[in-house]
């Protein structure tokens, strides 16, 4: 009998698969990480190849470890990062081109042509997004123009473009044998090729991008079968983008709920219901969800590109800790960030600024300063920017925050959480299961074939984990806050001309 649902988490930094019960509790997980290829300052690239072998690896783990076989398993929800562009041979099953991540921004003068006199907001009454090098469509026409004999292939209908779940449902499918080319509303709203009134592909902005239509996958909604793993003879039931499945995990199906994740970036999203909701104040409006034939679900998401990934870069590039639980450690040893700001614009900045030529800065040194400080100033940066996208969600929805749901990785970490509260000055609440982004593509496969009889299930089977209350004092709050602008404006338009030239001239002598 089929008591479990499998769900598979292709992520930025790994590739994850989760077996999860009736309950939403977790039964068994595998998990492995793939390199992160940085070939040029500000490029950031995935093996393709790499991640597929991956997953086959991790599924096997986690049905390994759970005791589990073929027919223990309902259905198969796919979560995965959303924007990091998989272009592919449907002949050969092979990659022209490394994945081109979401982080990355080599496109940014693609972007700036196909903005032309209308600038960032060319594209932003059809698909929700302002132009920018975080979304895929940009990213396959580099690759078409780039990678020898790539456009010919595309207008050849040789080549497939999808984000990681269609790259992943794609092989579970059979690949070049039968593989079914699907991706689902979320994963099209992040491309900036899909109309979010029609939910379809708009011709006109593919046109414009040089991207044929013929590589596009076709676009279904979030809770369908889609197609048999040809393998376990599963189907594949749920897709979701991994922030809309994290919302759809987090239970928050009501209009003026929202959560934030805290992974490798921070991604807050609010319910916005049926309704598109255009932004003012710098976020995106995206698909949420979608389920089955039920009518569309939207959003507003204010997308934050460094967060976790600031403490990597303390670990593994700087050196300051040796792995991450450590950060916590050395914050707690200070009082506060001794008046050091850190702000990680390493790929631009993001919500709601929106400025690709933004480089990272660490501001308010003196010689009191000293390590504490700055691991305390990294984990602070995290929720002064969320705080940043809250008050842009404020503004847009004209619904005031009440109470914040958290997962992801970082909501581990107590004394973000409670600094996070701080600044926000409302709850901040994890779940008592936090995997809410692996756990939200079960739901949506296992309500696909009448594994969960629907949302209801999720809302009855989440629970609040731990709460944290604002403890900081009004003018504390807005001291800080007022600082963390100051700094933030340090950061714009850092990157001209001459600032490129002495970046690839390092790279040069880097690669001599």
């Amino acid at each position: 009998m089929a008591d479990y649902v499998l769900a598979i988490d292709q992520g930025t930094t790994s590739t994850r698969a989760i077996v999860f019960t009736k309950s939403g509790e977790i039964h068994s997980v595998g998990q492995k990480e793939h390199e992160q290829i940085f070939p040029k300052a500000g490029w950031v690239e995935h093996d393709p190849a790499e991640i597929w072998e991956n997953t086959k690896e991790v599924i096997g783990t986690a049905l390994g470890k759970g005791g589990l076989g073929n027919d223990d398993l309902a259905a198969i929800g796919i979560t995965n990062q959303r924007e990091t562009a998989v272009v592919w041979d449907k002949n050969t099953g092979e990659a022209v081109y490394n994945a081109i991540v979401w982080q990355d921004t080599r496109t940014d003068k693609i972007v700036a042509e196909l903005g032309g006199d209308d600038g960032a907001d060319k594209y932003k009454d059809v698909c929700g997004l302002p132009l920018a090098t975080y979304f895929s469509g940009p990213k396959v026409k580099w690759i078409l123009d780039n990678v020898e004999g790539a456009r010919e292939k595309a207008e050849a209908g040789d080549l497939l473009f999808g984000n990681t779940d269609s790259w992943t449902v794609w092989n579970l499918t059979g690949g070049t044998d039968g593989g079914v080319h699907v991706t689902d509303v979320t994963n099209a709203s992040r491309t900036m090729l899909m109309d979010l009134k029609t939910l379809s592909w708009s011709e006109q902005v593919a046109s414009d991008m040089g991207i044929p239509l013929s590589m596009l996958p076709e676009i279904k909604s979030s809770a369908e079968v889609y197609g048999e793993s040809t393998k376990l003879h599963v189907p594949i039931a749920g897709i979701l983008g991994d922030q809309q499945a994290a919302t759809f995990g987090q239970a928050c199906f009501e209009k003026g709920m929202s959560k934030n994740t805290y992974g490798t970036g921070n991604f807050m999203l609010l319910n916005t219901g049926t309704e598109i909701v255009p932004s003012e104040n710098g976020l995106l409006t995206t698909v949420c969800y979608k389920i089955g034939d039920q009518d569309a679900v939207y959003a507003l998401e204010g997308s934050i590109a460094v967060t976790g990934s600031l403490v990597q870069w303390l670990r593994d590039n700087i050196g300051l800790i040796s792995d991450a639980p450590e950060i916590e450690t050395l914050a707690n040893k200070v009082d506060d960030n001794g008046g050091c700001y850190i702000v990680p614009a390493f790929s631009g900045l993001f919500a709601p600024y929106w400025k690709d030529d933004a480089r990272g800065a660490i501001v308010g040194l003196t010689r009191y300063v000293n390590k504490n400080h700055i691991a305390r100033a990294a984990l602070e940066s995290t929720a002064f920017q969320t705080r940043e996208v809250s008050d842009a969600m404020n503004a847009d929805s004209g619904v005031e925050l009440t109470e914040l749901r958290v997962d992801g990785g970082m909501v581990a970490n107590e004394t973000l959480m409670q600094f996070q509260a701080d600044i926000l000055g409302v709850d901040v609440v994890r779940p008592k299961v936090a995997e809410t982004t692996a756990l939200g593509a079960a739901y949506a496969a296992g309500i696909a074939v009448g594994f969960f009889s629907g949302e209801q299930d999720v809302i009855d089977n989440w629970e609040e984990g731990q709460r944290w209350s604002p403890q900081m004092k009004d003018a504390e709050r807005d001291r800080l806050f007022r600082q963390w602008k100051k700094a933030v404006t340090k950061t714009f338009d850092w990157v001209d001309e001459d600032a490129e030239a002495a970046e690839e001239a390092a790279e040069e002598a880097a690669d001599a």
